[in-house]
């Protein structure tokens, strides 16, 4: 009975993610349009502030000396000031068409993947995730990627899935660190990518508490969770394994010390088959 109580659990969060996946690709799509508007008009604002610099130059004898310079410095204020709405905004764009693109594949289905660009913004999305459920979070993210690596064939949204969870635990594990060790402990976590020989090899490391032995012992299994209650189901790393093991057929390889941080391996052959 407890086993399928467990299974019932685990069916239900299954469901639960699934909903929550669907929820994101709407909302990102309605985002979009207003941000569209958003990026368009300010580009033709930058063009119409262009055209007020060119009139302002032909009448600029007919202007008092200090209003015309007064005038040139708000115009380049405004100038500046639109180009970051811009620069922003595409920024935004981007980052919901990677949601996009990754919530639209089909189950199991791999696609070609930027894993950098992947891998950047979900460690960015669990850092404002924390941030947005506790202000007083802050912690250091340092990110090493292989220069020019080619998009691999990967399960984008299950991938996705595997970091994210394997973040948000770093996040925590730093962050409990942090409330014993006082102001001269900095909390970080490194990430990066590269590719070794035929393998895909990714980390994810952090100075946080570590992973005690009893633990490490049962971590991929049922309902394992260092996290109090309602900070974590203890699914997160059964669906790690099966992602990076099942699902792509790699490894996960876990080095950690209490008290010092741990760091996850994830090894996946970048020519597998399903």
């Amino acid at each position: 009975m407890t086993e399928l109580e467990t299974l019932q659990q685990h069916l239900l969060n299954q469901q639960k993610l699934a909903s929550l996946g669907m929820l994101s690709a709407g909302i990102a799509h309605e985002i979009q349009n207003p941000l569209n508007f958003v990026i368009n008009f300010s580009k033709m604002s930058e063009k119409l502030l262009a055209d007020m610099k060119d009139i302002l130059d032909d009448v600029r004898e007919q202007i008092p000396e200090d209003d015309a310079a007064d005038l040139e410095d708000i115009a380049d204020d405004l100038t500046v000031n639109l180009q970051k709405i811009r620069e922003h905004g595409e920024r935004a764009i981007s980052i919901i068409q990677g949601i996009l693109l990754i919530s639209r594949g089909k189950e199991g289905e791999r696609i070609p993947t930027d894993i950098a660009h992947l891998i950047h913004e979900y460690v960015w999305l669990a850092y404002h995730a924390q941030r947005a459920s506790d202000r007083t979070f802050n912690i250091s993210i340092s990110e090493n990627y292989q220069e020019g690596m080619p998009h691999i064939m990967v399960i984008p949204q299950d991938l996705s899935r595997a970091v994210l969870n394997v973040v948000n635990n770093a996040c925590y594990a730093v962050m409990d660190k942090a409330s014993h060790e006082g102001e001269g402990f900095m909390p970080t976590i490194s990430v990066g990518a590269r590719i070794e020989g035929e393998n895909l090899i990714i980390t994810i490391g952090d100075n946080g508490c570590g992973i005690p032995d009893d633990v490490l012992k049962k971590l991929f299994h049922d309902t394992v969770t260092t996290k109090p209650i309602g900070k974590g189901t203890g699914l997160g790393m059964l669906i790690t394994h099966n992602i990076i093991v099942d699902g792509h057929k790699g490894k996960i390889d876990i080095d950690t010390k209490v008290n010092e941080g741990t760091t996850f391996t994830f090894t996946i052959p970048i020519n597998s088959e399903k």
